[in-house]
């Protein structure tokens, strides 16, 4: 019975241990993320300031999963 991941765009605030960010939602709500095992297999670099893209659990909304990193010509 799995529900669909709300998926948003977000900014990141800060690093910290574990593979894990703090990061802004666009309705400026804070959400922890880590990041999913392809971001961190191509060892993507993820600084603060960066845009990217969370999936957030239907269960938690102050939880999500780093999906991509997004690049300017994304945006």
């Amino acid at each position: 019975m799995s529900e669909a991941a709300k998926e948003v765009t977000a900014t990141v605030l800060e690093e910290l241990p574990s593979a894990m960010y703090r990061v802004e939602l666009e309705n400026k709500q804070h959400v922890l993320a880590h990041a999913v095992g392809t971001v961190k297999r191509n060892f993507v670099r993820l600084l603060p300031g960066d845009r990217v893209r969370v999936e957030l659990s239907p269960h938690d909304w102050t939880r999500g999963r780093i999906t991509r990193k997004e690049t300017e010509a994304q945006t």
